[in-house]
Parts: structure tokens; C-alpha cells; sequence
């Protein structure tokens, strides 16, 4: 049986960076600072400060306040809402695909390491393994991506947003800035991108010289590296010794 443990150092390393990428990019998901709206009239604003995100948007008030809150009004974005911008409605739609999809790439990516460290007599399926997880961290971050950089050309540009007035949002706000939900979706799909190269870029040893292997022929087990003590012998041939 082949010794690759060697083999996937980066990949162990990958994996880290990529757990922690799908990670960042669940909390960008249910963050609501993605675009930061900054109003002069307090009257129901009262800090001056108004978040928006892909699913709901915030403000503190203290003249209108949602039930179990208690500075803090938000209303639901739905996806289906005749108001939605289309990079929000994408942006509930990728990011959640990106989550899965990033969920389902770290999960090959520890099935292919799991092969790695515990021995497998087929090396292709390892091989295969990478390559399938790296795409799908790879493709985790594209389907990220699209809505970050799109909401974040929203905010360059100060679109709006035509609220209902059960929102008590301004029409539009007095100027706005990117908020870090953005910033922590963008540091979570860069991850996920160094982590699905890695995966994608890993290789079998290319010929037997490579592969570290030690036989014990009497028990016919593999370990990595040492070779037989003397001192241990079967009894059968220490009584012949003896004798």
C-alpha cells in the first residue's frame, strides 16, 4: 500500500482555507451591512444610519421599533417582492447555492484526505477526489462573486432602492457606502478560490521511487518509512534457534 501522506501537505492546508472561506461566506449571507445608507432626516432614522441587506433592511428607531426588538425596525427583502432589485434577488439565490456548494467541496475535499492518511490500495479515486472538491470550491466562489461585485457596483454607482413605505426607508439616501458584509463575502470567495486551485492542483507520486512503501512480507502490512527490527522474529524461528 502506497505512503501519501507526504504528498498532500498543501492540501491539508487547503482544506483549512476553504473551511474557513465557506465559513465567511455564511456570514455574509445573514449580514445586513452589505450596503450602508447614510440619511440627514432622524425623524424615524434616528441614528442617521440605514443598512441594507440581501434579506432584510435595518435602521435604529426609536419612534418605530419590530416586535422583539427593542431600538431595532427591519423589514424582510422577498425574493419575489415587486421592489427587489434583480442584484439582490441574485444575491439571495447564488449565495445560498454558493454555501451548499462550498459545503459540498469541503466535504470532498476531507474525503480525499481521509484516503490520503488512512491508505487506499487505488490512488486514482484520491486523484479524482481533489479534482472533484476543487471544482466545487472553485465553483462555490464563482456563484459568490457575481452578487458581491454586483451589489458592489450598486454602491460605487448610489443606486436605490424604491422601498414600500412599510420599510420607512427613504426615497433615496443622502449618499452610501459598502458595508463589510460585502467586505467578509469577498475575503470567504478568495479562500474558497486558493482552496479549490490547490485541491485541483494536486498529484500522485509520479513513479515507484516517489512512494515511500515498506512491506512486512510475514504479516503482508505496509508502513511508511523504518525497516524491520531483527530483534522481533517469528517464535517458529526463535525455537529453531534454540534447538
Amino acid at each position: 500500500m502506497a505512503y501519501l501522506v507526504h504528498t498532500a501537505h498543501a492540501q491539508l492546508g487547503a482544506l483549512w482555507l476553504g473551511l474557513v472561506g465557506w465559513t465567511l461566506t455564511a456570514m455574509a449571507l445573514g449580514l445586513i451591512q452589505w450596503r450602508v445608507w447614510l440619511v440627514s432626516d432622524r425623524e424615524v432614522i434616528s441614528s442617521g444610519v440605514a443598512w441594507v441587506g440581501i434579506w432584510r433592511a435595518c435602521f435604529h428607531s426609536y419612534t418605530s421599533v419590530s416586535p422583539g426588538l427593542r431600538i431595532l425596525h427591519c423589514q424582510d427583502i422577498g425574493l419575489t417582492g415587486t421592489f427587489t432589485p434583480p442584484e439582490i434577488r441574485t444575491g439571495q439565490v447564488l449565495m445560498l447555492l454558493s454555501v451548499i456548494v462550498g459545503l459540498c467541496g469541503n466535504a470532498g475535499g476531507v474525503y480525499a484526505l481521509r484516503n490520503v492518511y488512512f491508505g487506499l490500495r487505488k490512488t486514482p479515486p484520491i486523484r479524482l477526489a481533489f479534482i472533484i472538491a476543487g471544482v466545487l470550491c472553485l465553483s462555490a466562489a464563482v456563484m459568490s462573486v457575481v452578487p458581491l461585485l454586483w451589489n458592489l457596483s450598486s454602491v460605487v454607482t448610489n443606486r436605490t432602492i424604491k422601498f414600500p413605505p412599510e420599510f420607512k426607508m427613504p426615497p433615496a439616501p443622502d449618499s452610501q457606502h459598502v458595508g463589510y458584509g460585502i467586505g467578509v463575502g469577498m475575503v470567504g470567495t478568495v479562500l474558497m478560490v486558493v482552496s479549490g486551485i490547490t485541491f485541483c492542483t494536486y498529484k500522485l507520486p509520479a513513479g515507484p521511487e516517489e512512494v515511500q512503501t515498506v512491506t512486512n512480507p510475514q504479516r503482508g502490512l505496509t508502513s511508511p518509512g523504518g525497516s524491520d527490527n531483527p530483534s522481533f522474529e517469528p517464535h517458529e524461528q526463535i525455537d529453531q534457534f534454540v534447538l
